[in-house]
């Protein structure tokens, strides 16, 4: 899931200031000088700081950099430049820069409302779908979403006469953002136009605008929590333990956290595809949750460690004492039983079998590759992919006794299918449905609520 790192301030050189947050003096920082230069301030200088850049190759393009500020060892720099569309600018807490510098990777040239995010386009929302064909979170666009400039937003209300331009090395993270903001912009826009090449107002982005983020479609603690399926009280203490990778919130209303409804479902469907969610949906009524397979296990073993302390009577009889009787040693056997179900990695090596499986399984793909008249695979139907009955049950095998491992193997299979084959992954998920239907163990309704929480969202409603 992609974590948002709120930035602390502005620098006064950015050509895309984040609405509420004030102003700092980045002239010590060379901009203008690329992204080596701004590399090079903390790179290597001393303990305690650090700087980095990088070319952006495809995608959107340019560049990323990010220094220690050398004023303020506990503060640096992040920024993102594109030909295009210019550079944003960030004061952010050190700590915070690595992370940030991830997030800017590939497409992204800014983040607003808790990880709404800009690709120079269009507007998405904050990843937290994870798709293993594409190996990156899910795009998905925000609604109906509009771009707000700068001049959208200088309507001659501001005073840059009322605002004052913060400096790094008094700069408090701690304190209240400036209340009076769009005097605080209007000091921005005339430093800003005042220098050459400067980027137009029009093209300065500030902000989005979108149905998603209006008062009606967000929601509080108490509503999201809902549909989690949890108590408010389970939300808060996962926010606070920083658990179960819980969204940045679009605003705050009053000091109460509020996201998107968008978000929010997002979220839901985030922690039904974890690893959690897809054990879950096949650990049934289990009293100890576990799953289908391992419960067997656990079944097969308590009957077997029964037979031994009870069902053998020179055995019983050099332990069962009169105030021991059957119920007890069934409660005992079924402690040993659980302790087997509960760690059957030891009894089959759960990683191993998981890469067996993957490459057993795209190896019998190929195959029926290879016996296709034409190599175009444009038109190809999943019928056309076919498994044996024994790879079929492995994998079945593998589904019932460790969910979470099966559903990466499955995206694995689904993407190098993808890679080295050119098949879409919604003709690969179909096959594997069709083939755990014929000769798998589970029924059709745990296999399809299965399959619809591990194939990547568009493909799974092939299944």
């Amino acid at each position: 899931m992609s974590r948002f790192y709120p930035p602390l301030a502005n620098g006064l050189r950015t050509d895309h200031p984040v609405p509420g947050l004030p102003f700092v003096d980045d002239s010590h920082i060379p901009l203008d000088d690329g992204p080596e230069a701004i590399e090079a301030v903390g790179r290597n200088v001393a303990d305690g700081m650090w700087g980095r850049c990088d070319k952006i190759r495809g995608g959107a393009g340019g560049w990323l950099a990010f220094t220690t500020d050398p004023l303020r060892n506990d503060l640096g720099w992040s920024v993102r430049f594109h030909p295009e569309h210019g550079r944003t600018v960030l004061l952010m807490r050190d700590g915070d820069l690595s992370p940030q510098h991830q997030q800017w990777w590939d497409d992204p040239l800014l983040f607003r409302a808790g990880g709404y995010w800009w690709d120079g386009a269009d507007w998405f929302r904050p990843g937290q779908i994870w798709d293993p064909v594409a190996e990156r979170m899910e795009r998905r666009a925000a609604r109906a979403a509009r771009t707000v400039s700068a001049a959208d937003l200088l309507d001659g209300a501001g005073d840059p006469a009322l605002a004052r331009l913060g400096k790094v090395a008094a700069f408090d993270p701690e304190a209240e953002p400036p209340k009076n903001w769009a005097d605080h912009l209007a000091l921005w826009a005339e430093r800003h136009t005042a220098r050459e090449g400067a980027l137009p107002l029009e093209r300065c982005v500030v902000n989005i605008a979108s149905p998603e983020l209006s008062g009606d479609q967000l929601v509080g603690v108490p509503e999201m929590a809902a549909l989690g399926g949890i108590t408010a009280s389970t939300l808060r203490g996962y926010i606070a333990r920083g658990e179960n990778e819980v969204p940045a919130p679009q605003a705050s209303v009053s000091g109460r956290s509020m996201w998107s409804k968008s978000v929010a479902a997002d979220w839901v469907e985030a922690r039904n595809r974890s690893s959690e969610g897809v054990r879950e949906v096949l650990a049934g009524q289990d009293v100890d949750q576990l799953s289908p397979g391992a419960a067997a296990v656990r079944e097969r073993y308590s009957e077997r460690f029964h037979h031994s302390l009870w069902g053998r009577p020179n055995i019983r009889k050099r332990w069962v004492l009169r105030h021991r009787n059957e119920p007890a040693v069934r409660e005992v056997a079924n402690e040993l039983a659980w302790a087997v179900a509960s760690d059957l990695d030891h009894i089959l090596p759960t990683e191993w079998l998981s890469i067996t499986v993957r490459h057993a399984v795209l190896d019998q793909f190929a195959q029926s590759l290879e016996l296709r008249v034409t190599e175009d695979v444009s038109e190809i139907s999943s019928f056309e992919l076919t498994l044996t009955q024994p790879m079929t049950k492995m994998l079945d095998w593998l589904i019932r006794h460790h969910p979470s491992t099966a559903q990466h193997t499955i995206g694995n299979i689904l993407r190098d299918l993808q890679d080295r084959h050119e098949v879409p992954a919604a003709v690969t998920g179909q096959a594997l449905h069709r083939a755990l239907s014929m000769d798998g163990s589970l029924d059709a309704t745990a296999l399809k609520n299965y399959l619809e929480r591990v194939l990547p969202s568009g493909y799974a409603d092939a299944v």
